[in-house]
């Protein structure tokens, strides 16, 4: 199977390769823009209360905001281009070509989704660590000197940035099994109607909540979607009993940091063990009817295409 997939996932490189640097390239520039000729205030307080700890702490929120920056980046992106996937090949006939491959109609619609919903966001979380140092090299420098960015705990920090780093990339296939419920609608609802998808489905879940309200008393489709991005979030950063870490604490600084492995860890099992959740095998189930569906939708498009 995975022969017949790679082939389909490198048509993705191949397609959106360029659109895929813009993504990650794009706000990375802007951001080592903005942190090398714009403001940096940091408040005297903040700055006394950190004391020589402030270049880690600084180091360590510049990493993980340029981590978050570029992944929101590429997953709104991919959002966008998943959302219109199904209907691709048919606008200019492609379809044909790719029914003389190899592969089944599953395999091509499974192929970009993966490659859309999990290699992109984890590719943006591993630029974004890469980025995030070379962006903390610009703002450490402006805050506190070159010097202080040299003398960094460099092994504690890089073995704590590469832990949240590891837990983060390990989430988005998590969060993405959490999100499939509300995805694979999206999907469909634009194979079937085109760029009337969103509307269509934001107010199917407005009006569906509103008449369950007055019905049962409970909005229940609001109530499913709430709690499906709920668990995403905690599958994807930390769930609410997870890392608990913070860097307060004046020496204790350098044993926080050494910790955090361990607490990522620990993070991560609570995040498998949510995936035991009568909501997570109803979300599934509800996904694989609806990619399902699409399966049937591109075969009866490839019978008039042919």
């Amino acid at each position: 199977m995975m022969k017949r997939l790679l082939p389909l996932m490198q048509r993705e490189w191949l397609q959106h390769r360029f659109g895929w640097s813009l993504v990650f390239l794009i706000p990375l520039g802007l951001g080592l823009l903005m942190t090398a000729f714009g403001s940096i205030e940091i408040g005297p307080d903040a700055v006394e209360h950190a004391g020589d700890r402030l270049p880690v702490i600084v180091a360590l929120a510049t990493v993980a905001a340029t981590m978050a920056m570029l992944f929101l980046t590429a997953w709104i992106s991919s959002l966008i281009t998943v959302s219109g996937i199904a209907r691709r090949d048919h606008g200019d006939r492609s379809i044909e070509f790719w029914l003389s491959l190899p592969a089944s109609h599953s395999e091509s619609l499974a192929a970009p989704l993966i490659v859309h919903l999990l290699l992109v966001p984890m590719a943006a979380v591993a630029l974004g660590l890469l980025g995030g140092w070379l962006v903390s090299l610009v703002v450490v420098t402006r805050v506190v000197g070159f010097g202080a960015w040299l003398a960094l705990p460099w092994p504690q920090l890089v073995v704590a940035t590469l832990s949240l780093t590891a837990r983060f990339i390990a989430g988005v296939p998590l969060a993405t099994l959490w999100l499939l419920p509300l995805l694979m609608p999206v999907v469909l609802l634009s194979a079937w109607f085109r760029r009337w998808a969103w509307v269509i489905l934001a107010v199917g879940v407005g009006l569906g909540s509103q008449l369950l309200q007055h019905v049962f008393g409970q909005p229940l489709p609001a109530q499913l979607l709430g709690s499906l991005l709920k668990h995403a979030s905690h599958a994807l950063f930390a769930s609410p009993k997870g890392l608990g870490v913070s860097v307060e604490g004046g020496h204790e600084l350098g044993d926080r940091l050494a910790a955090l492995p361990f607490f990522v860890l620990h993070d991560f099992g609570l995040a498998l063990a949510d995936l035991a959740s009568p909501l997570m095998l109803g979300g599934l189930l509800f996904a694989a009817g609806c990619f399902a569906l699409l399966v049937q939708w591109r075969q009866r498009g490839a019978g008039l295409a042919g």
